[in-house]
């Protein structure tokens, strides 16, 4: 008994698809949930299988046709593929053929243009910056280029891409002053950029009622400081609010290593400190077996060392979240770039004094924004809205620390 190969659900708002490759022939002997054809969607590209073991029967569409859900795509006929005799092969007779006096010229192969690219190469190329002219003539049928050949053109060495005009040199004003980059600034500007080349980097919003943090520490600020020697900050109430949250939300303490996330039973905790050439990050080291005084004394540490320039490169590295405040150069909101290969960073922002509704009534409370820059390719969506919920819950009722809820 014969079974129809239908195209299948492609996701969500996804209604149609283009058929990109038939990777089985008619008469071809299949086996079941071996792919038979691929399709390709703006968002997706798609193995359709063989939903049982036959031979594959008429194909109802063709490559480069645009197909929607559900659509009769081929049947797969039961049995087994007819074994067809090898054709006999004969010598043929020799041949003489002069050489021509001239080499023929090699025929032009057909300009490309967007309109010979599938959907899924369209987009691709347009993300990247390319036109079909570059990525030259495709695989798929009549030569249109699908989003295999994008990724081949892609994976090329750059010195394969073609080279950009040189750009012509500068001429300074008189008026200007030319300072090479120190090697601090040359990391920072170089680690940013690769950042943003290499993650799906989103951020999103929340605030923070500042009132429960601001008497929390007005209460106990003075015994904090006689028994511990330092005082009691916000930084350590957001750092112990932000390790309870790694903790129910691991992906955003993970990172990406290849084809492979790793995840940890750790919290290497990266803090934004200035420094008199720019900003760095020190790494407080299993932040998550420390207290808040504990954390309060590394962190003056290192804005010690920070602007004293005696940072070591070692304090610089293993991070696996970072938090940044911009509140205190005056940073009412922003979006923070990752520090690569972190999936997550923190931007704290400064207080304000805002009306808000709280039971029904207009009220003064102090407000902090709060932003979380994370890795797309592992961060859900849902998982970064949630995470700075409960950070906003902790820092909001502190006491919710305290007894792990």
């Amino acid at each position: 008994m014969s079974v129809e190969i239908k195209v299948p659900t492609l996701g969500e708002s996804v209604t149609t698809a283009t058929i990109a490759k038939w990777l089985k022939q008619p008469g071809d002997e299949v086996k079941e949930d071996e792919p038979v054809v691929e399709l390709e969607t703006d968002k997706v590209s798609v193995e359709v299988a063989a939903p049982q073991a036959g031979v594959l029967g008429p194909q109802a569409v063709k490559e480069g046709d645009e197909v929607e859900v559900g659509a009769l795509l081929a049947t797969v006929e039961p049995g087994k593929a007819d074994a067809a005799p090898a054709a006999p092969k004969t010598a043929a007779p020799e041949k003489k053929v002069e050489a021509p006096a001239t080499p023929a010229a090699k025929p032009a192969a057909p300009a490309a243009d967007a309109a010979a690219a599938l959907p899924a190469a369209r987009k691709l190329m347009a993300e990247n910056g390319l036109n079909a002219g570059q990525v030259g003539q495709g695989t798929g049928l009549g030569g249109r280029i699908t989003k295999g050949d994008v990724l081949g053109f892609l994976s090329q060495p750059q010195a394969a891409m073609p080279a950009a005009a040189p750009k012509a040199a500068r001429k300074d004003d008189p008026r200007e002053e030319r300072v090479k980059m120190t090697r601090l600034r040359r990391t920072i500007a170089r680690r940013l950029k690769e950042a943003q080349n290499t993650a799906a980097m989103l951020t999103t919003f929340n605030e923070i009622d500042m009132s429960g943090a601001m008497a929390l520490r007005a209460e106990f600020q003075d015994n904090f400081v006689k028994k511990h020697g330092v005082k009691l900050g916000y930084m350590s109430i957001f750092s112990r609010a932000v390790i309870a949250a790694l903790k129910e939300f691991p992906a955003i303490n993970a990172e990406i290593d290849g084809e492979d996330v790793i995840y940890r039973d750790f919290v290497n905790l990266g803090i934004a400190v200035g420094g008199p050439n720019g900003l760095v990050v020190p790494v407080i080291r299993d932040a998550d077996k420390m207290g808040f005084a504990q954390i309060e004394k590394t962190i003056a540490g290192f804005g010690k060392a920070a602007r004293e320039g005696t940072l070591k490169l070692d304090e610089l590295s293993g991070g696996t979240f970072s938090i940044t405040n911009g509140g205190i150069y005056g940073s009412l909101l922003s979006t923070p770039i990752l520090n690569s290969p972190q999936s997550g960073i923190l931007g704290m922002h400064s207080i304000q004094e805002r009306p808000v509704a709280v039971n029904g009534q207009v009220v003064i409370r102090p407000m902090m924004y709060v932003a979380l820059s994370y890795d797309h390719r592992i961060v859900d969506g849902k998982e970064a809205v949630s995470f700075l919920v409960r950070l906003k819950q902790n820092v909001e009722d502190p006491r919710r620390l305290l007894i792990d809820v």
